[in-house]
Formats: C-alpha cells, sequence, structure tokens
C-alpha cells in the first residue's frame, strides 16, 4: 500500500516537473515576447507535455490501484448500481385489414381524382410525354 502511495506521489512530482517544463521558457524570458517559438523553447515545452502526459497517466494508474486495495481490504464499501427495472409498455391493438382497407379508401379515391384532373388539365408533364429542354426552349 505504501509503494502505491509513493508511486502517486512521484507521478504526481513528475505531473508538477512536466508544467514547470511548459511554462519555464516564458516565466523566465528565455523566449522573446510577439516572436515564433525558439528552437529551445518548442524542445523544452513538447518535452515537459510528454512528461506531464506521462505523469497524468501514472497518477491516474496509482490512484485506481490505491482504490482497488482498498476494496479488496475492506476499508471502501462499492455501490452497486441498481437498475430501475423498465415499465412494461402495452402492445398496441393489432388493426384488422378491413379497419385498414376502410382507413385507406377515402385515401386512395382522393388519389384516383386527382391523377384524373391532372392528366385532363395538361398543365403538369407526364412521365416521358415531354421533356424538360422542349418546355424551356418553347417558352
Amino acid at each position: 500500500m505504501i509503494r502505491k502511495f509513493v508511486g502517486a506521489v512521484a507521478a504526481a512530482l513528475a505531473v508538477m516537473a512536466g508544467l514547470w517544463l511548459m511554462i519555464a521558457p516564458f516565466a523566465l524570458g528565455t523566449q522573446p515576447e510577439n516572436a515564433d517559438w525558439t528552437g529551445p523553447t518548442t524542445s523544452e515545452f513538447f518535452s515537459g507535455l510528454g512528461v506531464t502526459v506521462f505523469g497524468l497517466v501514472g497518477v491516474i494508474g496509482f490512484v485506481l490501484a490505491i482504490h482497488e486495495e482498498l476494496v479488496v481490504r475492506g476499508l471502501v464499501a462499492v455501490k452497486q448500481r441498481v437498475e430501475p427495472e423498465p415499465e412494461p409498455v402495452p402492445a398496441a391493438p393489432q388493426a384488422s385489414s378491413a379497419e385498414l382497407a376502410s382507413l385507406l379508401a377515402p385515401l386512395v379515391e382522393a388519389l384516383r381524382e386527382d391523377m384524373n384532373n391532372s392528366s385532363r388539365g395538361g398543365e403538369h408533364r407526364q412521365n416521358g410525354k415531354a421533356t424538360l429542354v422542349g418546355l424551356e426552349e418553347s417558352r
């Protein structure tokens, strides 16, 4: 347990060292203001970023190991997730084909009437009757 705690502290120190490497060129004035980053600034910043990421992974790993150790020893109780039982959805009543036919009959009649009226009017283009190019030329 002590080794895991020491590892977590060492990883946290690595995070702090990495953060210092990232901000040191700006804090100490080695990077000129309003200028592109110099070679040493780029090198220090990205090496500090790597150390910080590595330290964060270490901290997370050690903290999870400490938590697991505490659970095994019984010092930390793990909460069980209680998922509520889903309420059953009542099934929709099935409509018979006769009911569906009676519901769709007015729609079919309206569509049939619309098709008969549009074929008499001549304004609407029927499939295969006229091309769009021919209609544009006649204007």
